[in-house]
């Protein structure tokens, strides 16, 4: 039976459960503003209760705390951190975008861009026709074609630039993604070496949650978390956890375990105007590709993926038609002009999963200009059955990415300059100097030592269709392939001397009408009257590369208030189970107050019983 003062021990069991409750109470309104933690309670039950010889049989013994738990659902926990990676996603997304989106700003005060540029060109060329053989004129003119070519080079710089930032940025994320994954494998070792010895790591678990929180927005993540236990007693709780965190469906951390990402730069280009340097990701441990373009990827990284390497599906596709040990030969289901080549001079192509590396191609073309077919050379020699059997194949460079990103605006005002260029020069070439000599190329480019490609081989006339009697450019060859939106620039020859800028023909100039001005009559038709980019006109350039911009940006802002609204709702309904409302602690704090006093009056209570006992009647 229990012993007289028995009551005592069941009094202060309940002065020590209150005052742990409170304590609880007091940790949980500390941290109401802690980032990441979650609300507290301590469990009680009432303790084992006491046989005894009497007719009632057992009495009870007071009251226990099993535990302090911290109040979590994992369930909204998951949903928090898959919609999360969208929001990463969208975020990082729209921040590029507005970036690309400044960067072809047109205001004509303060920020004049191509339209006020391009109109200006053609407002001097207009001067040309009084008189033609104007010194200043001419001067001015060569001079605002400098400024248009000028435009399009700090247009491609800055978009490179922001394409270097975005690899950049990648490594950073990657080099983040390893930090926490070496963090999650030590909060759970830490936590198992707790929990295994029957105490509770509730603020070490938090720092956990918060840290997978980080994580989420920039890979998808998906967390498992199961008890250890005994092999030969399944359902014997051991007090340790297996800890399992997946990034886009592989293992990122296994308990105590965990592996990294290694960010390895390309080999090769993918498209001719990418940076060098451009980033793959790779497992360390495997050295196997770590697909950042896979469907069910998402988050930030997602999105810096998306706009340095996004082409808007239009990369290098086609058919294998041959191929020998040394070369393989393509039709092009893409990039079937001289104007839209834009894969690297030298890089990789796919086929059936396996790379091969090539270092130059020639591409033929037919009697409209069209290419019918490319021939890639290969490094490496190919065993015989190999080549034969990549006929019929598909083969690609570069992921068909269906997102506009930095080398799709690249592409297009590559584009663009080309068949702009191809017919200016054409009427350029069609007549003749101030001093009756041909014309050459008045649009060239330039590369990084120097050296001007003025297209000598590739003849093309005043509709921009190639002289099918040079049926063949090359990676190589003195051709339009040669420029770009980084190296477009007007001939050093025209800055140097204006009067060999043709404004009309040979035989005006014979004549002595140097101030003649046919050919520009026919230039300025280029500026509205000549389809030249996307169906429309060169001067609707512009409108068609905003219009591009504000789609993806519309839909990106859309998915981004969808999102974010989504997770503002998640992020209440988590609240709602797990964080501290101060309103209900102070409830707490009241109702456990009120039993603590009551279980001290118990205790004084007893106290002045036993007193009377013992004082009393001596016994």
């Amino acid at each position: 039976m229990p012993s007289t003062f028995f009551g005592l021990t069941i009094a202060s069991s309940a002065v020590n459960a209150f005052q742990a409750a409170v304590n609880t109470t007091a940790n949980n309104i500390s941290n109401v503003q802690t980032k990441g933690y979650t609300r507290q309670q301590a469990n009680r039950q009432a303790a084992e209760a006491l046989r005894v010889h009497q007719k009632y049989g057992t009495t009870g013994s007071g009251v226990t705390t099993t535990s302090i738990t911290s109040i979590r659902n994992f369930y909204y926990d998951t949903k928090y951190w898959t919609n999360q990676s969208s929001v990463g996603r969208f975020q990082t997304k729209m921040n590029y975008l507005q970036q690309v989106e400044h960067y072809f700003e047109d205001d004509s005060v303060d920020n004049p861009g191509f339209s006020t540029i391009f109109t200006d060109m053609f407002n001097q060329l207009k001067e040309f026709k009084s008189p033609a053989g104007d010194e200043n004129r001419r001067k001015n003119f060569i001079s605002q074609a400098q400024i248009f070519t000028s435009y399009f080079n700090n247009v491609a710089n800055g978009l490179s630039r922001l394409q270097k930032d975005c690899n950049d940025e990648i490594k950073s994320l990657v080099s983040s993604i390893n930090a926490n994954a070496e963090k999650v494998a030590a909060l759970t070792k830490q936590i198992n070496s707790i929990e295994l010895q029957g105490g509770t790591a509730n603020e070490l678990r938090d720092q956990r949650a918060l840290i997978i929180d980080e994580l989420s927005e920039i890979v998808p993540i998906t967390v498992e978390e199961t008890p250890v236990s005994n092999s030969n007693y399944p359902d014997m709780y051991l007090g340790g956890t297996n800890y399992v965190v997946k990034l886009d469906g592989q293992v990122l951390v296994n308990t105590f375990e965990y592996r990294t990402l290694t960010c390895v730069p390309r080999e090769n280009k993918v498209n001719q105007t990418d940076v060098d340097g451009l980033y793959k990701v790779v497992w360390s441990d495997t050295g196997m590709n770590f697909n950042m373009n896979a469907k069910s990827m998402d988050g930030s990284l997602k999105a810096l993926m998306e706009m340095r390497d996004g082409n808007n599906g239009e990369n290098f596709k086609g058919t294998v038609t041959s191929a020998t040990p040394f070369s393989i030969t393509i039709k092009p289901s893409t990039m079937t002009t001289v104007e839209s080549m834009m894969m690297a001079a030298e890089g990789t192509i796919s086929i059936r999963n396996k790379e091969y590396h090539y270092s130059g191609f020639e591409a033929e073309l037919d009697e409209n200009g069209n290419i019918v077919s490319y021939t890639f050379r290969f490094d490496d020699i190919l065993d015989g059955a190999e080549a034969a059997g990549l006929a019929g194949k598909s083969a690609q460079i570069g992921d068909s990415i269906d997102v506009m990103g930095i080398p799709y605006y690249m592409s297009q005002m590559s584009e663009f300059i080309r068949n702009f260029s191809e017919r200016f020069n054409a009427y350029q070439q069609g007549g003749a100097d101030l001093n009756g000599d041909p014309m050459g190329s008045f649009f060239v480019a330039k590369s990084y030592d120097g050296k001007e490609f003025n297209f000598a081989d590739q003849s093309v006339n005043t509709d921009g269709v190639t002289d099918p009697n040079n049926s063949k450019i090359s990676s190589t060859s003195n051709s339009y392939y040669q420029m770009n939106a980084l190296n477009f620039c007007v001939a050093d020859a025209s800055i140097r001397n204006s009067a060999i800028f043709a404004t009309t023909t040979a035989d005006q100039i014979a004549a002595g009408n140097i101030d003649a001005h046919e050919i520009v009559d026919a230039m300025l038709k280029l500026e509205s009257d000549v389809k030249m980019f996307r169906g429309g006109s060169a001067s609707a350039f512009l409108s068609c590369i905003y219009s591009d911009i504000s789609i993806d940006s519309q839909e990106s802002q859309i998915f981004l208030e969808n999102f974010s609204d989504i997770s503002g709702a998640i992020t209440n309904q988590r609240l709602s189970v797990s964080g501290v409302d101060e309103d209900e602690e102070a409830l707490d704090l009241v109702k456990y107050q009120n039993a603590y006093n009551l279980a001290a009056r118990m205790i004084q209570c007893m106290s002045e019983m036993y007193d009377k006992l013992i004082n009393g009647t001596g016994v």
